[in-house]
């Protein structure tokens, strides 16, 4: 059974419930939006001979796959994503509850590699690999992080029963078959292991209704899903995928629900530092999530992806607009084999 929880920590009563306004907050003051943060290959050269479209830069190998860019700025955005979790979670870098000494880990579409050294740290008699299609990652990593230019979708060439704990974050809309990527991971883990996985919605939602009736953010609610429906893509996993999980054969699946505040709207102090973070995050990931997509599938213009990358900046840099990003976290245990009892 798949149970609905809330993470332990601050944010847990805070996260699942209605989050309050500061009322204290002048809704003219101009300053408010003003600190918002405006198959395996080796590396090879032709790796890192991105293509170019409209200015931003995107992996070569497999090119296509992932409509995310990799370049600085799609950088600076995944390591500020990196820290939200963070803070999100009270410094922890996950909430399975893995075995106290793992010694393989495997970290799917790593990035920038963050989440991946940090864990190597954590865990420093551990080998943790980190994929991705782009070689986007730091030379001068700890000794025990190994990363691999390699295809999520393809066919895994790791060993049956090879890692103690899987983890996933931000694959939404990025993965054509969600059910064979969780066999893929059912197969490579070993027994008692565990997957993990966090996503957050493609959608701005807001407790209070505050919301604008039309402009930037309504546009934006609808452009994204009709672009994965044209891909054929599911974009808000973080809705299935305790279910994906429990389809797979993971067993004791928990979910955590949070809700991110999108903007320093919130009266809790930690809510509104949090709040920071998440713009911060949705400033810098604005176009590197919508200009690849709007422009080949639904046949925008730069320029038109543009108008509407700014128009959702400004209504979230109103305090009147009380946005919210939810997201979830769910993990799962690889099933141990039954003990065997010799009848004598």
């Amino acid at each position: 059974m798949c149970q609905d929880e809330e993470a332990a920590g601050q944010q847990d009563s805070d996260q699942g419930s209605h989050i309050a306004p500061d009322t204290d907050i002048d809704s003219n003051d101009s300053a408010y939006g003003d600190d918002a943060i405006t198959e395996t290959t080796s590396i090879s050269s032709w790796i890192r001979d991105y293509r170019i479209e409209n200015g931003r830069t995107y992996h070569s190998f497999k090119d296509g796959k992932y409509w995310g860019s990799n370049d600085e700025e799609a950088n600076e955005h995944l390591d500020i994503g990196h820290n939200l979790y963070m803070k999100t979670l009270n410094g922890r870098l996950f909430l399975a509850p893995i075995h106290p000494t793992p010694s393989q880990i495997l970290d799917l579409g790593t990035g920038t590699g963050a989440w991946a050294i940090d864990m190597a740290d954590m865990h420093p008699s551990a080998l943790v690999i980190g994929t991705d299609l782009s070689p986007i990652q730091p030379t001068w990593v700890p000794p025990n992080v190994r990363f691999e230019i390699d295809d999520m979708e393809a066919e895994w060439t790791f060993a049956e029963n090879q890692f103690d704990f899987i983890h996933i974050r931000g694959l939404h809309g990025s993965i054509t078959d969600w059910p064979v990527l969780y066999a893929q991971c059912m197969r490579c883990l070993k027994p008692g292991g565990y997957i993990e996985q966090a996503e957050y919605s493609a959608q701005f939602t807001s407790d209070d209704d505050s919301l604008p009736r039309d402009g930037g953010i309504a546009a934006w609610n609808k452009v994204g899903p009709e672009c994965h429906r044209v891909l054929n893509r599911e974009l808000q996993v973080l809705e299935s995928m305790g279910q994906h999980m429990i389809d797979a054969g993971f067993e004791e699946v928990v979910q955590h629900p949070f809700k991110w505040p999108v903007g320093p709207w919130p009266r809790d102090p930690t809510l509104k530092d949090l709040g920071h973070w998440a713009r911060a995050h949705v400033e810098t990931g604005l176009e590197n999530w919508t200009l690849r997509l709007l422009t080949s599938v639904l046949g925008w213009t730069a320029d038109e992806v543009s108008i509407l990358c700014a128009n959702v900046r400004a209504e979230i840099r109103s305090s009147r607009v009380h946005a919210v990003h939810r997201m979830n976290i769910a993990y799962g245990r690889k099933p141990a084999p039954l003990a065997r009892h010799d009848s004598h």
